[in-house]
């Protein structure tokens, strides 16, 4: 499905959008193996599974035991299956390439711990929604 960017939306034939959020994976364990070479490969892998999902790593950085992700993503895919993709390439991309340090660490070829942290991110804030919400201009039943 192709896309166009509209300003700071993204739109596509049935939807205008900016889904952004914020996502949080932890080793497994809280283990330290994620080296420099390593966060380095796990954003090329993060950003190319993005791209097969229509969507976009906006941001990516972490540290020996986690790592953070900035990601749009279209309202057509189903973020926990995009999270579900992303995590079990990253892993098995770091198992194919790393496999001899990685064994040493774990016993099962895991990386990610089974859970996550997402949180929306947009350029309002829920309050300023909620005033917009109720501030529209709604019909006057009298007038009909």
């Amino acid at each position: 499905m192709s896309t166009t960017k509209t300003h700071n939306y993204n739109s596509s034939r049935r939807a205008v959008y900016n889904l952004t959020v914020h996502l949080f994976f932890v080793t497994k364990y809280r283990r330290q193996v994620l080296s420099e070479t390593r966060i380095h490969r796990l954003n090329e892998v993060f950003s190319s599974a993005a791209q097969k999902w229509d969507s976009n790593l906006i941001e990516f950085n972490g540290e020996s035991d986690h790592v953070h992700l900035l990601l749009s993503y279209p309202p057509h895919k189903l973020l926990s299956n995009l999270i579900a993709n992303l995590k079990a390439t990253a892993s098995k991309t770091l198992w194919r390439e790393f496999e001899s340090e990685l064994a040493k660490i774990y016993r099962k070829r895991v990386l990610w711990t089974g859970s996550y942290f997402v949180a929306s991110c947009g350029g309002f804030t829920i309050e300023q929604l909620k005033v917009y919400v109720q501030n529209q201009d709604c019909p006057d039943s009298s007038r009909h």
